[in-house]
């Protein structure tokens, strides 16, 4: 990532941030990881070397340092008006919507090798959570609210530290209840959503946190209203957050073509799959995989056969998308017991291996 990032300018003070907490963040990649379409989310297994996308989604925070600590927010003075904010961000650098755009641009450069892509799809999947959270598009004054202390729940805090996190540990939900509840958009939502660009992500947080600091004064104990008033606004924040980072990874991956072998490999021994069951398949996202079973139903949907193993849909315990040269193949094989070998990635919660050479399957 050098390349991409590293030539960036530190042309604002460091900040000690971090934005939505360990659950915000990984709910925001497990709503985005939801919304992939079926060759985007093969990729972005790939890129990931096999880790999910959750478990990238605070890399940034835990590797922050003095150069791209500035890349996680955006300092501007309160009272601007939409052409005002848009004029003032365009003249700015090194913040979160620059790293949105750079690291955009590394993963469409087609001269970056497999570990710059690596570093940038994390950081792209980081950032767009932060663009989301209110107090990370705020003033230089306080630092983001960071100042600005308050208590909530018997305990001192701070602005900043409510949003990022307080306020959702309140709720008592679990990291994969907070994916599950808070990811309710609407295809109408999801439409609008990802037609906004990374200008209005800000703009919107930059709205909210305006709003934020007329309504708190220092010291303020944050009641239950606050929270019942400002938990739905966290919600759709980090709804926004997901579906967003999908629709930009959709854009850019859509029509990708990587070789595992070519992002995976350790040196330059091409990894061997795993011999697995394929009641197992789910437990086995990110990782390359030999599975076999019994064919239960196929459907051509024009750019691909869509194969059931294990039973017939909606209740297969592995799918297969069969394309290019291997799609003839894909249309012979119902009631067939195969192999399959592939990188097992998740497709709207199931288990999914992208097939597009016909080697890579084997009929018994």
């Amino acid at each position: 990532m050098k390349k991409a990032f590293v030539s960036i300018g530190l042309v604002v003070c460091v900040l000690s941030l971090t934005s939505w907490g360990f659950k915000g963040h990984r709910a925001i990649a497990e709503i985005a990881q939801k919304h992939l379409a079926s060759n985007t989310a093969y990729v972005v297994s790939a890129y990931l070397k096999g880790e999910s996308m959750a478990d990238v989604s605070t890399w940034a925070d835990d590797n922050r340092s003095k150069t791209t600590a500035p890349w996680h927010f955006l300092n501007l003075p309160l009272g601007l008006s939409h052409e005002q904010f848009v004029k003032a961000v365009a003249q700015s650098d090194n913040n979160v919507y620059t790293a949105i755009l750079k690291a955009e641009a590394s993963l469409q450069d087609k001269t970056l090798g497999p570990d710059e892509k690596n570093e940038a799809l994390k950081y792209l999947i980081h950032l767009v959570g932060d663009a989301h959270q209110p107090m990370h598009i705020s003033r230089k004054e306080d630092k983001g609210g960071n100042t600005i202390q308050v208590r909530f729940d018997n305990q001192g805090t701070n602005l900043h530290s409510l949003w990022d996190s307080k306020l959702i540990d309140h709720e008592g939900l679990s990291q994969d209840d907070i994916a599950k509840n808070y990811d309710i958009a609407t295809p109408e939502q999801v439409k609008k959503w990802q037609a906004d660009s990374p200008m209005e992500w800000i703009w919107e947080s930059y709205q909210i946190s305006s709003r934020l600091y007329a309504e708190v004064k220092p010291g303020q104990d944050i009641d239950e209203a606050y929270y019942q008033k400002y938990i739905p606004v966290i919600r759709q924040r980090i709804d926004q957050a997901g579906i967003r980072l999908a629709g930009e990874l959709n854009r850019t991956f859509m029509n990708e073509k990587v070789k595992v072998t070519s992002v995976a490999m350790t040196a330059q021994v091409a990894p061997v799959p795993m011999v697995i069951q394929l009641a197992d398949a789910k437990g086995a996202t990110g990782k390359l995989v030999t599975v076999s079973g019994k064919v239960y139903g196929i459907k051509d949907i024009g750019s691909m056969v869509l194969v059931n193993m294990g039973a017939a849909y909606p209740n297969q315990q592995l799918t297969l998308a069969v394309k290019s040269e291997a799609k003839a193949l894909g249309e012979q094989l119902d009631g067939k017991t195969i192999t399959v070998s592939g990188l097992v990635i998740a497709f709207k919660d199931k288990p999914e291996i992208v097939v597009t050479d016909q080697t890579q399957i084997t009929v018994k």
